[in-house]
């Protein structure tokens, strides 16, 4: 994790958990990652984007030829 250095505009600045490894992040515009901690984790959670390990709940299409089943 890299350590952002304490500036005037840092010291007001919200620690958050990064959302990649759960450790502090600054939550600042000091901090260019953000919400990270580093630009590793930021590329983490980006990866996991592009391989749709994310997704947004759905639902799935009816089955057209569901109802054409005899029981």
């Amino acid at each position: 994790m890299a350590q952002i250095p304490s500036s005037p505009d840092t010291s007001s600045a919200k620690q958050v958990p990064c959302p990649t490894c759960g450790g502090p992040s600054l939550y600042s515009s000091a901090n260019p990652f953000r919400p990270f901690c580093s630009e590793r984790c930021k590329k983490i959670d980006l990866g996991a984007w592009a391989n749709e390990e994310f997704r947004m709940p759905g639902h799935e299409p009816a089955d057209p030829g569901a109802g054409d089943q005899a029981s």
